[in-house]
């Protein structure tokens, strides 16, 4: 878990007062600095391990059977996966035999980063997709036709959902090389309390990195008996945002709506986030000050300040009412606010300005 104290200088950034969690296991060091170099408080808790390639005997076995039955297309999905696989063949003594294999096929390469790899093993792309959709891979494939063609498809970790069954529908044999299997975590403890600071809207946000991260996640709260919980927490209050549109589709097909940058890439992830959270920040006065929610802190005239748990309950519910203005300030704890009324149902609200609620 990594935390950034309010009264630190990053503290004053766009995402000041929000908390973000983190389910990333590859690169979640980098998607936390960038959160919290923007102010973000962040918790970390990896929702699944990936298997080393050298370790994979399933990996092995899918590369043997290439290399001795090659396939007429190859589709290379991720550029950290395709070189993945060409390491982990090198180790194995098949480095040479792999590369020769992909000589002779028909190489297609989602997106830019994937063609980069391919270029870098010494290989060329026949095709690449400018937009890195497995849409777009899909209806070029199936234009041409594939009744009677055998393709081999670079796995995310986990099938393609329709991607697999379109080809074979079509006709083809697909033959699924599984770079990068993901398992459940090791320690499952800092996943449930994630799950449980989702639950009790200890969080403002979820970030997902892949579509198994999202489904590991999801595979827990069914677990623990909380799925419907969890997903009514992504429907309402905590934002689910995700770097692409595969990472979505676990949490799609469960009906959660969820935002992604237009480039799947974790700096426009955390922009987006930028833009999202404060626009979702509730502003009232109170006390003659501008006091703003900002997931669980608020900023009271500019100044960013940490609220006991109940103080931040009592802002959320006086923020669902349109026109609420307590007066006075400099009364104490016993004294009604005089003058203090919500518009819609005139009720005064019997207590003081809390401390946090004034200037010091």
């Amino acid at each position: 878990m990594h935390a950034t104290p309010a009264n630190s200088p990053t503290a004053h950034g766009p995402l000041a007062g929000f908390t973000v969690g983190v389910t990333a296991a590859r690169r979640a060091d980098e998607l936390g600095a960038l959160l919290q170099r923007r102010g973000a408080t962040v918790l970390h808790a990896p929702a699944l391990r990936i298997v080393p390639l050298a370790d994979d005997s399933e990996l092995l076995a899918a590369t043997k059977q290439l290399i001795d039955h090659a396939p007429d297309v190859v589709i290379a999905t991720t550029a950290i996966g395709f070189r993945g696989w060409i390491e982990a063949a090198d180790g194995w003594g098949y480095g040479e035999a792999l590369l020769g294999c992909l000589r002779g096929v028909e190489l297609l390469a989602r997106g830019p980063k994937v063609k980069g790899a391919v270029r870098a093993a010494g290989l060329t792309e026949e095709w690449s997709p400018s937009s890195e959709s497995m849409t777009e891979v899909l209806d070029r494939l199936l234009g041409e036709g594939v009744d009677g063609r055998r393709i081999a498809l670079q796995l995310h970790g986990e099938p393609l959902p329709g991607f697999v069954e379109a080809l074979r529908a079509g006709g083809a044999e697909v033959v699924g090389v599984p770079v990068y299997r993901w398992l459940p975590p090791e320690d499952l403890a800092p996943v449930d309390r994630l799950l449980d600071a989702t639950v009790g809207r200890g969080v403002d946000a979820l970030t997902f990195t892949s579509a198994p991260a999202a489904a590991s996640l999801l595979a827990r709260a069914e677990e623990r008996g909380m799925a419907e919980e969890f997903l009514a927490a992504l429907g309402h209050d905590v934002l689910p945002a995700c770097v692409g549109p595969v990472t979505a589709l676990p949490l799609q097909s469960r009906g959660v709506d969820t935002v992604q940058p237009e480039r799947f890439r974790l700096g426009p992830l955390v922009q987006l986030l930028c833009q999202e959270l404060p626009a979702r920040a509730r502003a009232l006065p109170i006390a003659g000050h501008r006091v703003e929610i900002r997931g669980h802190a608020v900023l009271v005239d500019e100044e960013l300040r940490a609220v006991p748990p109940a103080g931040m309950a009592l802002l959320r519910a006086l923020a669902r009412r349109p026109g609420w203005v307590v007066a006075r300030a400099n009364c104490c704890a016993r004294c009604p606010a005089p003058g203090a009324t919500n518009t819609p149902w005139r009720r005064p609200w019997r207590g003081c300005a809390p401390p946090w609620a004034r200037r010091s």
